[in-house]
């Protein structure tokens, strides 16, 4: 160990010598406030209750896992009797036979999971819809005669209440000030630049967002990128590298576990907000330095960045940034934010995290945000200093190579920022932003009075909700859609075995008698599949 990582360590340890390496607890949000954030938020912590199914439910679970596996192995062996019947006792040659030179698309496991667990419910998602997502969506009918391996059309159409998109704030709409405004930069900018940034990809209108996301977000400058999971996956290998280390939080994103795996930093991870996890790693790196505690030389790393999501969309979660600062301060990391759903859902003023907490946030060092859901645009930005910004724009592929956002886009951006803030003269921004919280708070709380296992913040507008058995999944999808309430559901591998889930995202386009009906089939659905673990 290094001298300087040595001295740093026994000042930590004198400081904390017989306590847990975090144990500070800040209030919480009182979630019956009627001013939703209260005026100390700065000590505001945010305010969830870590649930585990009942041992009943967790028994059931694995025993129902155990029976379709079962199942599926038995399945299986006929179909590849069948196979080798048709194939080399009566010749036929099957068109799904793999052509010479190829490799399988997917193997082991992969096969075997996709072939006898997902094909079965295959029919929940990626439901082809059509218009506008906005409160109420359109999905256009279809059926299948080959379990679901091929669909067809019908030609019918269903409309039903959209728990499903990521709608926040309800710009996602064909008509009013953003519509219209889309409409006049189309006539001024034409649809694309057909170019990256660094060539001919720059108007007035990309410098005018980028100004204004600074304004909005509260930092020094940033820049506006074509797509959100690229804003993350191209942008960490432009600031992190080999020799440098990333500290990630075990529940990420994709986007960032990919960013991350191709920069050549090494990685490592602590437990899903949890700050004593996040010290220990911070405190084991410093003293051990690139080579890890079995070197006899000791080097320091490059750089430490530390990667966390503002607000968890599988989770409901919401990272405890006035903790993770804390920790800044004391072991001076790099912090790295991805706020693509926390960013216009949460805090007074919708500008995320740092909002919701009253922090400052030139207090964190990249802020990062998707326009995709509470701006109903799409890209992502990055921003920071105006010296990191500058760097990412110069090295980050997604700006020298990828074509810049298009005309459209950055108008919608733009309006809907605008109306967030207030600047268009209107309370409209605000009264969204109200009105979300009080969806919010009404629908978790008619959730939990009804016994169903909720997870995450009191505050999110991403609802997740434990389905756990596997096999109640695929009802539960088809039963709200049969009430006409469109649904997201996951499960193993997605989730964690025991935790497949339904996720509802709430939308300030919908009316509080949207909520009660979708609580009144939610409610109904779950005495069907008993699904009330806490009733």
């Amino acid at each position: 160990m290094g001298k300087g990582a040595a001295d740093l360590l026994f000042a930590i340890s004198m400081e904390q010598t017989t306590k847990p390496l975090y144990t500070k607890r800040l209030p919480t949000v009182d979630s019956n406030n009627a001013s939703y954030y209260p005026a100390h938020r700065k000590a505001v912590k945010p305010h969830h209750t870590e649930l585990e199914p009942p041992l009943r439910v967790t028994a059931l679970t694995y025993t129902g896992f155990i029976i379709l596996a079962c199942i599926g192995i038995i399945r299986n062996a006929c179909q590849q009797l069948a196979h080798f019947v048709r194939h080399y006792i009566l010749g036929y040659i099957s068109n799904d036979a793999l052509k010479p030179g190829y490799a399988p698309l997917n193997e082991g496991f992969e096969v075997f999971f996709r072939a006898q667990f997902y094909r079965f419910i295959k029919d929940c998602f990626h439901r082809p819809i059509t218009g506008v997502p906005g409160s109420h969506l359109t999905i256009l009918e279809r059926v299948s005669d080959d379990y679901n391996k091929t669909f067809t059309l019908t030609g019918r159409t269903q409309t039903v209440l959209n728990l499903s998109s990521y709608n926040y704030l309800g710009f996602a709409q064909s008509h009013g000030p953003c519509a219209d405004a889309v409409e006049e930069a189309l006539e001024k900018f034409g649809m694309t630049t057909s170019s990256p940034r660094m060539e001919a990809g720059s108007t007035t209108l990309h410098t005018d967002v980028e100004r204004l996301v600074a304004r909005y977000i509260g930092q020094e400058d940033a820049v506006v990128l074509s797509m959100g999971f690229a804003t993350n996956s191209t942008t960490l290998p432009a600031i992190v590298e080999q020799g440098s280390l990333v500290i990630s939080d075990a529940l990420n994103h994709a986007s960032l576990v990919y960013g991350c795996r191709i920069s050549g930093a090494s990685i490592k991870s602590f437990k899903h907000n949890d700050m004593n996890s996040l010290e220990k790693v911070l405190r084991d790196a410093i003293a051990n330095g690139q080579g890890g505690k079995n070197s006899s030389l000791y080097i320091p790393w490059k750089k430490i960045l530390v990667v966390v999501e503002g607000l968890y969309s599988m989770e409901g979660t919401i990272c405890p940034l006035p903790q993770i600062l804390e920790l800044k301060r004391k072991y001076k990391f790099f912090l790295y934010i991805d706020e693509a759903h926390s960013i216009g859902a949460i805090g007074p003023k919708g500008r995320g995290v740092c909002d919701f907490y009253g922090v400052n946030p030139r207090e964190v060092d990249i802020l990062m945000g998707t326009f995709t859901k509470a701006f109903s645009a799409a890209g992502g930005y990055i921003s920071g200093s105006r010296d990191l910004i500058n760097r990412i724009r110069l090295y980050n592929h997604s700006s020298i190579f990828a074509e810049s956002m298009s005309i459209p886009v950055l108008q919608q951006i733009y309006t809907s920022m605008t109306i967030i803030m207030g600047e268009d003269g209107t309370s409209d921004g605000r009264r969204r932003i109200e009105h979300l919280a009080k969806l919010t708070r009404r629908f978790r709380d008619g959730l939990k009075g009804h016994g169903f296992l909720v997870m995450g913040d009191d505050n999110s507008p991403v609802v997740p909700v434990l389905l756990c058995q596997p096999c109640k999944i695929g009802p539960f999808s088809y039963e709200m859609l049969e009430r006409g309430v469109a649904v997201v559901i996951a499960g193993f591998p997605a989730t964690p075995v025991t935790e497949s889930r339904a996720r509802f995202c709430l939308s300030s386009s919908h009316t509080m008698e949207d909520i009660d009906m979708a609580l009144a089939a939610i409610s109904e659905v779950g005495d069907k599949l008993d699904l009330k673990y806490l009733a």
